[in-house]
């Protein structure tokens, strides 16, 4: 009886789980994956905001190019880009698209939150548009570089 009782009470201590050990193993397995990884992934959000800036500077460009191909010419550095979401007060607009020429109905921002600088005509082609990147100013490297029209391939 005795060892009855003894054997049920073993039975009863002994659960499948995770010793303490094992835990911190997989803590540390985890911990040199972080320190190896999180470099790389931290390193990306500036790169998808350039490429989100060079992806929204030619879907304006596009827009551009209805808008000539509707009115006969590309809206003035005046107008700007506005004249692709409102119709220009000025200029041959007779044949301007309603509801305009970009989605929403606004002119996109940069990533950055800046607004783009569109120059017509451009020093570099038809028009210029461009993004004076993270710090919103011209010139700059690296996160601070400028996205340009003329730049995208």
């Amino acid at each position: 009886m005795y060892s009855n009782q003894r054997s049920s009470v073993q039975k009863k201590n002994f659960s499948p789980g995770f010793t303490l050990i094992e835990l911190l193993v997989v803590l540390v397995i985890l911990g040199i994956i972080g320190v190896t990884v999180a470099p790389r992934i931290l390193g990306k959000p500036d790169e998808a905001k350039k490429i989100k800036a060079a992806t929204t500077i030619e879907a304006i460009s596009t827009a551009l190019k209805l808008y000539k191909l509707d009115n006969g010419a590309y809206p003035t550095t005046s107008q700007g880009l506005e004249a692709l979401v409102r119709k220009p007060e000025s200029g041959n607009t007779d044949n301007w698209q309603e509801g305009g020429y970009l989605e929403k109905g606004k002119v996109p921002r940069d990533p950055w939150g800046n607004p783009f600088v569109y120059m017509c005509p451009g020093v570099h082609g038809d028009f210029d548009i461009i993004s004076y990147g993270a710090d919103g100013a011209p010139g700059g490297e690296g996160k601070y570089a400028d996205i340009k029209s003329w730049e995208i391939e």
